[in-house]
Formats: C-alpha cells, sequence, structure tokens
C-alpha cells in the first residue's frame, strides 16, 4: 500500500511493508534522504568499501573459481513469473507458518559467522531487527556473540533457530544444545557441508582466518564445557584468546566428517532436551540425501550449497530444490537456501516447492554497510519488494506460488562468466 490512508489496511492482518517505499520517496520532503541503494550490486560495491579487506574476502569469497555461485544465479534466469492482471489484491497477506510459529514473510535470517568482522554490533545487532520484523533468526555456531546475548537481543516473540556445527566432542554439544534451548532457540538446524572450509583462494592468499586472529569463538569462550577443556590443555581463555579460538574452531571444524550414523543420537538428544521440538539438516542438495532425510525421520531440510562457498562446480541450489521436491515434497519441509537476491528469487523458490526460504549475504551487506540501521534498511526493502511485487503481480497469498505461475526454460546454460577463463 502507497496510500497510508487506504481503507483496505484496516482489514489486512500482515504489515504494511509497501509502504517502506513511501517513506522513502517522502524523505526529501523532510530534509533527508534514503539511507543507501538497495540494489545487490550497489549494495556489494558499498559494503567492500566499508569493509576492511580480510571483511571483505571473508564476505565474498566462493570456493574455486566461483562457478557455483554463478550456477545459483543463472538458475534463477530460467524461471519467469507470469503475472495475473485484474486481480484484487488490496488485502494481501505476506505471511506464514514455520515451526509452529507465525512469521510475517517466508523470508529468514540464514546463519551466517563472525559478524563482528562486518560491524562491531555484530550478531545482536542483526538478531534484533530480525525480532522487530517478526522473521526468524538462525544463529551460527561460527558466531561472534554468546547464546545467551542473542537470544536476548532478539526479543521474548522472536522466532529463532540455532544451527548447529556439531563439535567432536559429545558434552560440548549436550551443552550447546542445552544453552540454545534455555536461551529460547527452538528448532535445531544442523549443518553437514562444512566439515572444513572449502577452497577459497582470496582468503588463503591474505592468511584470511578470523578465527585464527581471536574472532569467532564466542560460542565456545562461553561455554562451561569447553572453557574446562581449555584448562585441561593449559590455555587461559581470558589471555589467550587466539590459542583458544583456535581450539574452538578445531573442535568443530576442520576435516573430520560426521555420517548418517550420528544423526539418531543427535535427534534424540535435541528432541530430549527441547521436547521434541523441530529437527532439520542444512546442505541437501541431492534426492538421494533428501530421501534419507525423511527415512530417518528428520523434521526439515535445508536446500543450500552454502552461497557457492563450499564445493565449487555444484549444481545449482534452485536445480536441487526441484528434483527434491518432486521426491519428497510432501514428506518433509523444504527450507531454501542460496543466491536469493530479491524478491522475485523467493517467490520463484516458493513457487519450486520450498515452504520457507534463508536471505544471507543481503542482510550482510547492510549490516557491513551501516550496522543494525544497515540490515533493518535492506530487509524492510526485501519485505516491501515482495509486498509490492504481490499487488502487481495478482498474488494475495504465499500459498499463490506454485509452479503454474513460472514459465521455465530448460537446464541449458549458455551464461558464462564474463572473463577469459
Amino acid at each position: 500500500m502507497a496510500d497510508p490512508t487506504n481503507p483496505h489496511i484496516q482489514n489486512r492482518t500482515t504489515p504494511q511493508w509497501g509502504l517502506y517505499q513511501r517513506e522513502q520517496f517522502w524523505k526529501p520532503n523532510e530534509g533527508q534522504v534514503p539511507l543507501f541503494n538497495t540494489d545487490p550490486r550497489e549494495l556489494e560495491e558499498r559494503a567492500k568499501e566499508r569493509l576492511s579487506e580480510g571483511g571483505w574476502f571473508y564476505a565474498s569469497s566462493n570456493a574455486g573459481m566461483s562457478n557455483t555461485h554463478l550456477a545459483n544465479r543463472q538458475a534463477f534466469f530460467r524461471h519467469r513469473i507470469i503475472p495475473r492482471q485484474l486481480v484484487d489484491t488490496n488485502e494481501r497477506d505476506t505471511t506464514t507458518t514455520i515451526f509452529g510459529h507465525r512469521v510475517s514473510a517466508p523470508i529468514g535470517f540464514a546463519p551466517i559467522g563472525i559478524n563482528k568482522i562486518y560491524h562491531a554490533e555484530g550478531e545482536a545487532a542483526v538478531a534484533k531487527v530480525a525480532g522487530e520484523l517478526k522473521l526468524p533468526y538462525c544463529l551460527s555456531t561460527a558466531g561472534s556473540a554468546s547464546i545467551e546475548s542473542v537470544g536476548e537481543a532478539n526479543g521474548s516473540s522472536g522466532p529463532r533457530f540455532f544451527q548447529l556445527y556439531m563439535p567432536h566432542d559429545d558434552e560440548l554439544t549436550l551443552s550447546l544444545l542445552n544453552r540454545a534451548w534455555k536461551a529460547g532457540f527452538d528448532a535445531l538446524i544442523l549443518t553437514t557441508d562444512t566439515w572444513q572450509l572449502g577452497w577459497r583462494h582470496g582468503d588463503v592468499a591474505r592468511s584470511n582466518y578470523a578465527f585464527y586472529r581471536g574472532f569467532g569463538a564466542d560460542l565456545g569462550l562461553t561455554d562451561p564445557v569447553f572453557r574446562r577443556r581449555c584448562a585441561e590443555d593449559g590455555i587461559d581463555v581470558d589471555k589467550d584468546v587466539v590459542a583458544a579460538s583456535t581450539k574452538w574452531i578445531d573442535s568443530i571444524w576442520h576435516g573430520r566428517a560426521w555420517s548418517w550414523e550420528k544423526i539418531p543420537w543427535l535427534m534424540e538428544q535435541w528432541r530430549r532436551i527441547s521436547g521434541g521440538r523441530p529437527f532439520g539438516i542444512k546442505g541437501i542438495q541431492s534426492v538421494a540425501d533428501a530421501q534419507k532425510c525423511v527415512e530417518m525421520g528428520v523434521d526439515a531440510i535445508v536446500v543450500s550449497n552454502h552461497a557457492g562457498r563450499q564445493v565449487d562446480g555444484a549444481v545449482a541450489s534452485l536445480d536441487a530444490l526441484e528434483k527434491i521436491v518432486d521426491a519428497v515434497g510432501e514428506q518433509i519441509y523444504i527450507i531454501f537456501d542460496s543466491g536469493v537476491r530479491g524478491a522475485s528469487d523467493v517467490v520463484k523458490a516458493l513457487a519450486l516447492g520450498a515452504k520457507f526460504v534463508f536471505v544471507g549475504r543481503l542482510w550482510v551487506w547492510g549490516l557491513s554497510i551501516m550496522g543494525e540501521d544497515g540490515v533493518r534498511h535492506v530487509m524492510k526493502s526485501l519485505l516491501a519488494d515482495l509486498d509490492i511485487l504481490m499487488a502487481v503481480a495478482g498474488f494475495n497469498w504465499v500459498e499463490d506460488f506454485d509452479r503454474n505461475i513460472l514459465e521455465s526454460d530448460p537446464k541449458s546454460y549458455t551464461l558464462i562468466p564474463e572473463k577469459v577463463l
């Protein structure tokens, strides 16, 4: 709604996200200007200007030659939305439900670690905005703030989930799960594609690894079990943060993979601790793995290739989504992640069968540019984009998004990077 006096507003059960466009147009009348351009390309360039070299490369680096990152974007291009006309969308609704929570839109904050390398406010700023907007926030095990402080920043009513990089120490795993549950994180999502960081040329060339500089271990540094482990190894957590951070990241990553055999134990422990709340697996890209999740009783999967940061030359996440939905779409809750840059991408992923979409780099750029205010501006703009798209394309409900609204080309990608290989 661009007109705040529109009588339909009082009948809408969803926030009036479209009014954010009007606010930006009105600013000059009050001697103001919009904070910054939210075009993803502009966002990325602005963030590059604001970040340190290390922060920029960690945020932007992809595996290998970034071909998976390219594939993610190419996959969106072959699907086109078919707008419908003369549909009364005056009382449209962007809300949906995830894990029993009614949320403002089918959009969540993807788990991304070490936010303090992007802005001093870190995870707390991001969680606060998520709570305000009533969108799910997912905290990474590699976060740069404690579980408890992030939960407090998210607020009393914000749905929040905990993303686990499972330690090689069951007692430490249980400590993290208990802390997450007590801090109000009521769904657990295990990431399975990052036993070790993918080969990212830019980061390696610059020795760009914040964990070896004392950043990104805050969940461990505030954990009683981990602090005890450090003491057992002669590490004073408060005096030698680099040694403690190194031990932390060596405990949860670095080449020691888990297998399916560990999943029943983890599910059992989480459900015991949480009273049966949902358990999901992030990183699913194959139909076989999705079917395995169904067989094992996993509640949800996140179809994701880690935004192209782990395996170069991998299948596009959106292409994987199509096949997985066809195979198990009626048997498990499916979330989509990787490559989302705007509301049309959100709509395409939902139309192809996802129930929910995680957004990552967009809010990272906003955080990098202007902290809490930057995150809020980016995400309110994305929500306004979605609200307005629904208005002008003839959609009233999230449930209207199905494959009938798309014109989809075959998978014959002819686009190549604008560079000599």
